[in-house]
């Protein structure tokens, strides 16, 4: 049986909080920086649902290491 994935309840509080708010992602701010706090405890790799979070943090790196050269 495939581990639960560790961040699953604050991505659950933010499907929940978009629902409940028009999917205005302004009003649940409080819970998407809960889930960055969840995946940050986690190495990379670990969490299916932080995966995103890592890829943006990969391109924000790519970016930056880019505009030094401009």
């Amino acid at each position: 049986m495939p581990q639960k994935d560790p961040c699953q309840k604050q991505a659950c509080e933010i499907q929940k909080c978009l629902q409940a708010n028009n999917y205005m992602e302004s009003k649940c701010q409080a819970v998407i920086r809960e889930l960055r706090k969840c995946c940050a405890r986690y190495p990379k790799g670990r969490s299916l649902i932080c995966s995103g979070f890592e890829k943006e943090e990969e391109e924000k790196l790519t970016l930056k290491s880019t505009l030094k050269f401009c």
